[in-house]
């Protein structure tokens, strides 16, 4: 049985707070969540969550992976920066161009969001997050492709993009140049298997298809673990730390 996406995590330093300023910004419902952690629902269930989990390492560096958001009408565009500033965002510089449509903001966090131009036709379709989308190669490309059984959408130039078949938000990663991890990532995969699936089965199908565990293996922090059981840590091909969730 496959694994699925169950979360996107964020190492947060104030994790309740971060959650009531994307359920704001996004509309989506606030969870309960074990320990000292908080989340957000997606509106259709088949779609992820978002996770917020205590961290504490300052943010020195640019993420690696940052959430596009969709505009249907450039005053829906307005409207949802108009939000998000309101919420407590900030503008930021990451080198955008002044004739770029998009605009590229900070939540509380320091965490860099984009908020896309309407008739973005890459993003149509995808719902309010249209797109993860991360700093990585071709190669981290094909293995989450693999790794989910996504089907890749894109994959031209280096440049990969994988969707559910279910549709919803796309995760693409721009090929190189790569920018050299610094430190823990902020942003993570979360992965769960159905009840009952063998995850030491899936552990050892993830590393064939160019998967690492990583230096710690497993942990059970009950801010970090839904639903009891072990969460093991991995690495991808671009050493990006991800979360497999195994059942009990």
């Amino acid at each position: 049985m496959t694994s699925q996406l169950f979360a996107i995590c964020f190492n947060a330093t104030h994790p309740s707070d971060l959650a009531r300023f994307w359920s704001g910004v996004l509309g989506w419902g606030l969870a309960d969540a074990p320990g000292h952690g908080a989340a957000i629902l997606p509106p259709d269930a088949a779609g992820f969550r978002i996770r917020f989990l205590p961290g504490h390492e300052p943010k020195t560096v640019q993420n690696r992976a940052h959430f596009d958001l969709t505009s249907a009408s450039p005053e829906g565009q307005r409207q949802t920066v108009a939000r998000a500033l309101e919420l407590g965002a900030n503008h930021i510089d990451v080198g955008q161009l002044p004739e770029d449509g998009h605009v590229v903001l900070a939540d509380p966090d320091g965490n860099e969001f984009c908020v896309i131009e309407a008739g973005n036709a890459f993003l149509a379709d995808t719902g309010a997050i249209g797109a993860l989308a991360c700093d990585g190669t071709q190669e981290v490309g094909y293995f989450w492709s693999a790794a989910l059984r996504w089907p890749l959408v894109w994959d031209q130039d280096q440049e990969t993009a994988i969707q559910s078949p279910n549709g919803g938000t796309k995760i693409t990663w721009g090929g190189p140049p790569v920018a050299p991890q610094t430190g823990t990532n902020r942003l993570y995969f979360e992965l769960a298997l159905p009840a009952g699936a063998d995850g030491r089965a899936e552990i050892e199908r993830l590393v064939s298809l160019g998967a690492k565990r990583a230096a710690t293996a497993t942990a059970t922090d009950a801010a970090t673990r839904e639903g009891g059981g072990d969460r093991m840590l991995m690495l991808d091909p671009d050493g990006n730390e991800f979360a497999l969730q195994l059942p009990r």
